[in-house]
């Protein structure tokens, strides 16, 4: 943005300190002309007697008076230059740090030392600004990266599967083609799961009314065939819980984790409990599964785009795409919810969802 020049911070203050200083001597002064000299009889200049008089004492007080305003206003100056200077100090270094951040450096901190004021709380809220930013662009870069590398794979499958079928006239095509399908459909999913991520990080939905539990019904009636060909038990319990967003993205949550229950379970038996709860300030939905062991150094790592942990890997059609979790972490934050993960000590994992409650 173009600005036309102007005063710096310090030297505004160093005027005004020094004319604060030179007003108030003024003022002094004047205090002394009415409450003391305009009461001193007055006398011609040509019949000064003994006994003090006003033009005696202007003719004494006057020069004096005007050299000590001199000296007030160059002290004033002086004085105010230095401690503006101190004062802005710490200013100059969050400057620095802003500039330095326009530059594309975020590794850097301000650290400002001393007691709490305006200055330093500033600073650390710059800092605080920094570090997420930092932790926010790294995050983004190990998305992309990731995501490039899940995506050139079932590239790089379709092109080996048409290179063969190219070469290789003898070779059953009903075959190849399956194979293709199978990787083209799974390259599709990855690119909508991005799609949905993005939409629910931006937060581009018109609020609505949603009744969690009619997503729960919804996606249970959905996934039963899954979990009845795995031998996995679905259980639905709770009431009526009511919350404001987008239908849409809250059943994919609500179908996303009830999905991963029945896939990342036991080989037969598992079952999945989803329940719905209303309290007083938040609406609760929780969805437990039995399964394997999960170890608690993993849990936190589950709602990182493409983590699947050596414990939920699976190669079926029914593997995924490595963003379930990742996309209902992103769906809670966009309706200022929030997300816990708990293993189960028998094995499974317990995942609670809290959003905000509506009447």
């Amino acid at each position: 943005m173009s600005r036309r020049p102007g005063l710096s911070a310090r030297l505004k203050l160093t005027i005004s300190y020094a004319g604060f200083l030179l007003l108030a001597s003024t003022l002094l002064l004047a205090l002394v002309w009415m409450f003391l000299l305009r009461y001193v009889p007055d006398s011609p200049k040509g019949l000064l007697g003994v006994a003090p008089n006003r033009y005696l004492l202007l003719r004494v007080f006057a020069p004096a008076a005007a050299t000590g305003l001199a000296f007030l206003l160059a002290f004033g100056l002086l004085g105010g230059w230095v401690l503006a200077g101190r004062m802005l100090a710490p200013l100059a270094r969050i400057a620095d740090a802003a500039r330095m951040a326009s530059n594309g450096s975020l590794s850097h901190r301000i650290r400002m030392e001393g007691p709490e004021d305006e200055f330093r709380e500033l600073a650390d809220v710059f800092d605080t600004m920094l570090e997420r930013l930092q932790s926010h662009l790294g995050e983004q870069q190990r998305f992309a990266a990731n995501a490039s590398h899940e995506l050139r794979t079932p590239l790089a499958i379709s092109r080996t599967l048409l290179d063969v079928a190219r070469n290789d006239r003898t070779r059953d095509q009903g075959e190849l083609i399956e194979r293709l399908h199978t990787v083209n459909t799974r390259a599709i999913d990855l690119t909508e799961a991005l799609l949905l991520l993005t939409r629910a990080d931006r937060r581009s939905f018109t609020r609505e009314p949603v009744d969690l539990s009619l997503s729960v019904e919804e996606a249970t009636e959905t996934l039963l065939p899954l979990a009845e060909q795995r031998r996995i038990t679905l259980n639905v319990t709770g009431e009526k819980t009511q919350t404001a967003g987008s239908a849409a993205l809250l059943l994919r949550m609500v179908t996303n984790l009830v999905q991963n229950g029945i896939v990342h379970n036991l080989p037969a038996g598992g079952t999945v409990t989803v329940h719905t709860e209303s309290r007083r300030d938040a609406s609760v939905l929780w969805v437990e599964n039995t399964g394997h062991r999960l170890p608690p150094e993993l849990v936190p790592t589950l709602t990182e785009p493409f983590q699947r942990g050596t414990a939920r890997i699976r190669t079926d059609e029914h593997a995924g795409v490595g963003l379930g979790l990742a996309i209902v972490h992103s769906i809670v934050r966009a309706h200022d919810g929030t997300l816990d993960l708990t293993p189960r000590p028998t094995g499974g994992l317990l995942v609670t969802i809290r959003l905000p409650a509506t009447p």
